[in-house]
């Protein structure tokens, strides 16, 4: 919300003096390099000269398609890979903040769109222009002209591999991933902001959504956003409401109980929507579209874009669709049709395993039986990591032009198949066994057990494993350093990199080894800090995104409102649970992880969708559970059975109907949001009609303005 006494004004259009604020844009090899903002690890095979190139066109003019930042390496023995350390200065940054179009908050409190020659709007005039972007931003748009560093028409192959072919327009840093030549990029953490944060995170009530947001970038904070409101607006009102059913335990409050749920359910999806907008405006990012800068992984011809005027890369959009629905779309339903048949062949087997044998109370014969089940969750285990990697090569083949269209499509493929492999054996102990006990029992035992599971897998095993490799990480680093070495000052890292003490100097000096297309880049000091926090973090595991994360929640929502009917108390133990995954995922990000990069969004994206169909679903399984429930069934002898299924038809279609109302009647923005966006483009209108007044007025002075006529020639 806005501060008391808010006012909306028009943006200073004066334009900043750079005497006042003394930047510096060079490279000296004997100045203080910037923080590491990015860390680029190669592969020991990588050959000398194509790392020479890279480093050429990072540091290089854009007239040339370099970008223009800054880079160090790191000391390091021969046969190690090389680790590069980029950077940029503070006015790189903020004119590449510009051209991103990211927003910031201007003195007058507004969220507007960052312009470079009116910084004095944003920092005021004596306020410092090193805090305006946070560290995440920094690393965010360094990582975006990384990626952004394109191969031209005289690029066609990496230096050292002809055979790694390139076009036009193709990003270099993407390819050298996808060929292996640079094994990770990564950025560094802030030691004392992640202190900071860890110590407020892991024992606060609430999260503390805009400090993770600075640290890690809007994706993030958004998930915890999501995720803290889920538990206290929805799961902790309706674990009350089962409790009170489990201490009724009467059939006549449960339809009563189910129908609360699946409205509350609608009401918590709607209302999130307007604080996910409420949440997007507050962080600029609302203004995000389909035209937003492509992803780098995106390609196409380098054409002049209508929108921007920009040399982008373009593809037609047709082409993309041809291959969602002619090729990926049948790939995909293949795949689900395989993974609904093996479900059945498991029970199948199960059911044919029962009947063969002679004692079924035996313990024998429990094991037995239990042999299908087994081999089936061990098959979907490994399936899914499969299907992972075919969706995301399906997703990229694609070729959708931003992220957040890539990430959307990618997500519906993985949660089709996720929910089929989780929920389809659930409705068919439902409805085709109708064997309410079953089901009951198989709900209690994935909803704790499982989730106990994966907390177990997230942070438990993570840290023990890290534990264990790091004290035999430590004994080879003492026996490292026990020789000779030890005695000139020589340090060895846990990586197996050693570098020396004192000052920097030529690395010729130091490593006779380096290749001498190496020795022109700058080295960091030897006793920078930086150097072993690369190494460490290197070692550490990369966070892939938050995708894993909303799946557990994903799953557990379908868990506590498709089968509501079946086990009211099911909100009771995700409760329990959420509380205890905030503080997992809290750790994981903070202690286990490599600090993920920054991601910009608005929305949860695909995944309110498939919380919103989760929704819809729940209304139809509930009144269908209700429905062939027998104890229910009992209380009405007098209705027929087609009477019966049609009054929860009719319930069924009614419940739809004041879903669709409530999700009509309740906006997705806020009125302050509606409001807030109407002044900025009317304001945004006015400043382009003053900038185009103020050219007429220069163009018609200067033809006002009198010609000389020459004097005639005095006869």
């Amino acid at each position: 919300m806005f501060p008391a006494g808010f006012k909306m004004t028009p943006p200073d259009s004066s334009a900043m003096d750079d005497d006042v604020f003394d930047f510096t844009d060079s490279e000296d090899a004997d100045a203080p390099f910037p923080p590491t903002y990015m860390v680029v690890r190669f592969a020991a095979a990588t050959q000398p000269r194509a790392i020479a190139w890279l480093v050429d066109k990072i540091r290089g003019p854009r007239s040339h398609g370099g970008a223009e930042l800054l880079v160090r390496r790191q000391h390091t023995e021969p046969g190690d890979g090389v680790i590069l350390h980029v950077s940029a200065s503070c006015r790189k940054l903020l004119e590449l903040a510009e051209e991103m179009e990211l927003k910031k908050r201007d003195q007058a409190g507004l969220m507007r769109e960052f312009i470079f020659a009116h910084l004095r709007d944003f920092v005021g005039e004596k306020g410092d222009r090193e805090d305006l972007l946070t560290t995440a931003e920094r690393q965010l748009i360094v990582r975006h002209e990384l990626d952004n560093i394109r191969a031209l028409s005289e690029d066609p192959s990496i230096p050292g591999y002809p055979n790694f072919r390139m076009y036009e327009g193709q990003s270099i840093v993407q390819v050298m991933i996808h060929r292996a030549l640079v094994m990770s990029m990564y950025p560094l953490h802030d030691k004392e902001n992640l202190k900071r944060l860890s110590s407020k995170w892991y024992y606060s009530k609430h999260q503390p959504i805009e400090d993770i947001r600075l640290y890690f970038g809007e994706a993030v904070a958004l998930y915890f956003k999501f995720l803290d409101f889920y538990t206290v607006k929805l799961l902790f009102p309706l674990t009350l409401l089962g409790v009170l059913q489990m201490a009724l335990s009467t059939l006549e409050t449960l339809p009563f109980f189910c129908v609360c749920n699946v409205i509350a359910v609608t009401v918590f999806l709607e209302v999130w929507r307007r604080r996910s907008n409420e949440a997007a405006f507050q962080w600029g990012t609302i203004g995000m579209t389909s035209l937003d800068e492509p992803r780098p992984n995106f390609h196409g011809t380098m054409m002049v874009d209508t929108v921007t005027g920009r040399l982008l890369p373009q593809f037609p959009r047709r082409t993309t669709y041809i291959r969602m629905y002619c090729v990926t779309l049948p790939i995909v339903v293949v795949c689900l049709f395989l993974a609904f048949l093996v479900m059945l062949l498991s029970f199948y087997a199960e059911e044919r395993l029962t009947q063969m044998s002679k004692d079924p109370e035996s313990g024998v014969t429990y094991v037995t039986v239990m042999i299908p089940s087994v081999v089936y969750s061990i098959l979907v285990s490994v399936v899914n990591l499969y299907y992972r990697k075919l969706a995301t090569y399906l997703t990229e083949w694609e070729n959708h032009r931003t992220q957040s269209q890539f990430e959307r499509h990618r997500v519906i493929k993985l949660v089709a198949f996720e929910f089929v492999n989780t929920f389809m054996a659930l409705f068919y102990i439902a409805f085709i066994y109708q064997d309410m006990d079953m089901l009951r029992s198989q709900l209690a035992t994935m909803l704790i057990i499982l989730q106990v599971v994966n907390n177990v897998q997230e942070a438990v095993l993570p840290l023990l494993m890290r534990y264990l490799s790091k004290g035999a990480g430590v004994g080879e680093h003492e026996a490292a350093a026990g020789g000779a070495g030890g005695a000139d000052g020589e340090v060895s890292s846990a990586g197996g990199l050693r570098y020396r003490g004192g000052s920097a100097t030529l690395s010729h000096e130091l490593y006779p080894g380096v290749p001498e297309v190496l020795q022109g880049i700058p080295e960091l000091d030897a006793d920078d800090p930086r150097q072993q926090q690369a190494l460490t973090e290197g070692s550490m595991d990369e966070y892939e995104g938050t995708y894993d994360d909303y799946l557990e929640v994903f799953i557990q929502f379908g868990y506590v409102f498709l089968f509501s009917a079946v086990y009211p108390q099911a909100a009771l133990w995700a409760l329990f649970n959420n509380v205890i995954e905030s503080r997992v995922d809290a750790f994981k990000l903070c202690r286990l992880y490599q600090r993920p990069l920054a991601r910009r969004v608005k929305d949860t994206g695909a995944w309110q969708r498939a919380f919103e169909a989760l929704g819809a679903m729940s209304i139809i399984t509930n009144c269908g559970l209700l429905c062939v429930s027998p104890p229910l069934r009992g209380r009405f002898p007098e209705l027929s059975q087609t009477q019966w299924v049609l009054r929860w038809m009719v319930v069924e279609h009614l419940l739809m109907g004041v879903r669709y109302v409530l999700h009509q009647a309740i906006p997705d923005k806020p009125e302050w949001v509606r409001v807030a966006l109407a002044k900025l483009n009317y304001q945004s209108k006015l400043a382009l009609r003053k900038e185009r007044a103020l050219k007429r007025r220069m163009s018609s002075r200067r033809s006002a303005r009198p010609v000389p006529v020459p004097k005639a020639p005095a006869h």
